[in-house]
């Protein structure tokens, strides 16, 4: 089933999307994280109680408004993009012929970086000039664990979108990349969470459009690392929790990718979309 977590009236509660519509679910949930750790007792009593609202009649908020116990990013995961940024002049300590990395490169995101679909991302024009944009799958766990590669399916819960909005400057400035990832509204997340059984996340297209502009365009057959493996590594010796967010990586066609760097700019409007996961949509303000 589709999830979203949804206000209208004042009122912020679950809802289940169907055919371009939101219905209240029964028993009343409010706070997703709950829900996921519940799901199992709750899965066959969720029932729609309310007539189908049409989703742009309500406002849809981030699916994981409660701060995840950790929001981890995997960075450099497709080998076209890892070509692009080692090629762009942006990543710190870049070595020709060894663009793709043998481990993954693991950072994080505050929760204070997390908006829903519709908000405005902020530029912060006061500290950068180079805002950039990253489609790019998340997968959040159900089932808490140290989970071996074989196992890592039986612990995601559900998919939805994140755009890893990053500043690039202060990525370059500080040779790390939290800092320019980490900013207010630089984690847009939603529209919506599928759960495990409606996605094949191995065979997925993404589509990122900058004011209708196609920028980024493939496939999460073509990541370097697969999700059962950014599964084991992130989750040896640390133990993940339901909640708990993996955002695998982005593919070529990021604004540095381009010459000169297509940076993001106030009222740019960007649209990522994933199979079976709706279309995230922000405007840059």
């Amino acid at each position: 089933m589709k999830l979203v977590r949804y206000s209208k009236d004042g009122e912020t509660r679950i809802g289940r999307v169907e055919d371009g519509a939101v219905r209240a679910l029964d028993p009343a949930q409010t706070d997703m994280v709950r829900l996921i750790e519940d799901f199992d007792n709750l899965r066959d009593r969720l029932r729609p109680a309310s007539d189908p609202m049409p989703i742009e009649s309500v406002t849809i908020e981030a699916p994981l408004p409660n701060p995840p116990r950790n929001l981890f990013c995997v960075g450099k995961n497709y080998r076209e993009h890892a070509r692009e940024f080692s090629g762009s002049g942006y990543e710190a300590g870049a070595v020709k012929g060894a663009e793709v990395d043998e481990y993954p490169a693991v950072f994080t995101k505050p929760a204070t970086s997390i908006v829903g679909p519709g908000a405005d991302v902020l530029l912060h024009p006061e500290i950068t000039s180079e805002v950039d944009y990253e489609i790019e799958l998340a997968l959040i766990i159900g089932k808490p664990g140290n989970i071996p590669r074989e196992r890592a399916y039986e612990h995601i819960w559900g998919y939805t979108i994140v755009n890893d909005v990053t500043a690039r400057d202060r990525q370059k400035r500080h040779k790390q990349w939290f800092m320019g990832k980490a900013l207010d509204t630089f984690c847009p997340m939603g529209p919506w969470i599928a759960t495990a059984d409606e996605i094949d996340p191995e065979n997925l297209d993404l589509e990122t459009r900058i004011n209708g502009e196609v920028r980024q365009r493939s496939n999460t057959r073509d990541l370097i690392f697969d999700i059962p493996s950014l599964v084991e590594t992130i989750s040896s010796g640390l133990t993940l929790v339901p909640g708990d967010v993996i955002v695998t990586g982005t593919p070529a066609g990021v604004g540095i990718g381009f010459d000169p760097p297509k940076f993001l700019k106030h009222g740019d409007v960007v649209s990522m979309t994933i199979t079976g996961l709706g279309t995230l949509e922000n405007t840059f303000r």
